[in-house]
């Protein structure tokens, strides 16, 4: 057993040295442009590659490139783009990109044609199965390795705690610290184990804003020992893990009084981030062409202003076209040259970044068959992790009235547009109940909700599906329409539908409204699966 245990440790030891050696091989052979060019997540429009992008990689080796919807499409597409990107860097004797993509799951996934559609991450959440959260990362992280994308701005690590958030909301895991902490660590673990760069976002935390940085520049009056005791847990906890975290564009007066964003500001990436909190892997902003930066400071601006805060890598965003990002290169090297930049704080991000590429296999890329695509991505073997999400985080907030299971004469009031939940529940009752359907508008009208009322009375049971009845007028009117004390309400979408259910006598939270969830859903409400999931938003009830 100990000479296992010093066998293992020196083989250890051998190839962190290795890797060490490499790193500073490819540092010490890099000119000063090539340095600057590993800091610069590069984007452009349009599939495939065109000539302004090639022009730009070919004369600026960039660390990184950052894929848009618009570059995107089938697995085979992606990776004939993934192939041509690098092909482009390394003809220009560069080092291998990153490749990186907006997929959070849910509402934020920009890879859909052949791509498992998996729900969104507060469902995750509410299974509060830690196993099967980095089950899901690494799932995804194959798809996108299949592709050839080995960096993903995910997982979303800000809480859902302010409904009227116009950005974050649905986006992350819950609301509930000491729930959605250990389910973004294990997802981003499970990224990591599967080759792909988790990034935490959006740090020090985007949830509890009522503006968009996209437009505006949110502030948060919080000191730091409120953003540690709520906003900054599931941050704080995956920290060892993730690869990446990403700043947000948000002031925090009570951390650096001169309303500079986090994004921008020294005191939180390079204090609060990098050395309170010990972060040795990559920092980056989010995109600086946002409303919150791009209003105040030029693209070259936005760079210099980057790298002063500590950043180690500069996303300019989807919105700075070529020939501006080039710009932005130049201007980085002339500040190293002029001695407004230390050449040592530029080689201490090329060394993070080119140890971040050593770590995953990026240094040794190889060109993918684009016809085998579909098969590596196997988005077809993930469905049943989707079901599983569905069977173990539904979750039942109450039950006031003993009404789960559904027995006896059902009246079930569900979407018209959406005749699969009818179909599912007719399917799982069998003997089970007698369901009687009633398909409504998705903003019911007058009439509907008369049917609907005096249906209701003759039915011993009702089950009605909500989709975001805390934003529809019409919907909240049907629920007070029906009989509250035989009335289970299954909200298919936002949560925050309890706040308008309060009072009725059984609420399930389905989180996410994907046809898959109909047959669990049902089976739920009818007794045939537990209802096993968590409720991991704060509710008022």
């Amino acid at each position: 057993m100990r000479l296992w245990f010093v066998v293992t440790l020196m083989w250890l030891l051998t190839s962190v040295t290795a890797a060490q050696s490499r790193v500073d091989a490819l540092l010490a052979a890099m000119t000063l442009e090539q340095k600057v060019a590993q800091l610069f997540i590069v984007t452009y429009n349009g599939a495939p590659p065109n000539e302004a992008v090639r022009r730009l990689l070919s004369e600026w080796q960039a660390g990184a490139v950052a894929l848009l919807p618009s570059n995107l499409g089938s697995p085979r597409q992606i990776t004939q783009t993934t192939n041509a990107l690098q092909e482009t860097v390394r003809a220009a004797g560069g080092v291998p990109l990153l490749i990186a993509v907006d997929q959070e799951m849910g509402i934020i996934a920009h890879l859909k044609d052949g791509f498992t559609e998996f729900p969104v991450p507060s469902l995750l959440a509410a299974t509060q199965d830690r196993a099967l959260a980095e089950r899901v990362g690494r799932a995804l992280a194959q798809e996108l390795r299949a592709v050839g994308i080995t960096m993903n701005f995910a997982p979303v690590a800000d809480l859902d705690t302010n409904p009227r958030n116009p950005i974050i909301n649905r986006r992350a895991f819950g609301g509930i610290p000491d729930k959605v902490a250990p389910m973004v660590r294990a997802f981003a673990a499970g990224l990591q184990a599967g080759g792909v760069i988790a990034t935490l976002k959006h740090f020090p935390g985007h949830g509890d804003t009522a503006q968009d940085s996209h437009v505006a520049l949110p502030v948060l009056p919080f000191t730091l020992e409120q953003l540690k005791a709520r906003e900054l847990l599931p941050f704080m906890g995956a920290l060892d893990v993730a690869g990446a975290v990403m700043v947000a564009h948000i002031a925090f007066p009570e951390l650096d009084d001169t309303q500079t964003p986090a994004s921008l500001s020294a005191p939180i990436v390079s204090g609060l981030l990098r050395e309170s909190l010990a972060y040795n892997g990559l920092i980056l902003p989010d995109a600086l062409d946002m409303d919150a930066i791009d209003t105040r400071y030029s693209s070259t601006q936005a760079a210099l202003r980057s790298l002063a805060a500590g950043h180690d890598l500069i996303l300019l965003g989807a919105h700075v076209s070529p020939s501006a990002q080039a710009a932005a290169m130049q201007a980085v090297v002339d500040a190293v040259r002029a001695g407004d930049i230390a050449l040592a704080r530029i080689e201490a991000s090329v060394r993070r970044i080119l140890r971040a590429k050593e770590a995953i296999g990026v240094l040794d890329w190889q060109p993918l068959d684009p016809a085998t695509a579909e098969a590596r991505v196997n988005s077809a073997a993930h469905q049943a992790l989707v079901q599983e999400l569905f069977a173990q985080g539904v979750a039942l907030a109450w039950d006031n009235a003993g009404i789960v299971p559904l027995s006896g004469e059902v009246l079930v009031i569900y979407p018209a547009a959406r005749p699969s939940l009818w179909r599912a529940c007719a399917d799982v009752a069998q003997t089970s109940a007698r369901l009687r359907p009633l398909g409504v508008s998705l903003a019911p009208t007058d009439e509907e909700i008369a049917w609907a009322r005096t249906s209701a009375r003759a039915a011993e049971r009702v089950l009605v599906f909500t989709l975001n009845a805390v934003d529809s007028a019409a919907q909240q009117r049907l629920l007070a329409a029906l009989p509250p004390e035989k009335t289970l309400v299954v909200a298919l979408q936002s949560p925050y539908d309890a706040h308008v259910a309060r009072g009725m006598g059984a609420l399930l939270l389905a989180y996410s409204p994907l046809l898959v969830g109909s047959a669990p859903l049902c089976q739920i409400a009818l007794g045939v699966l537990p209802a096993r999931g968590h409720v991991v938003v704060e509710l008022e009830r």
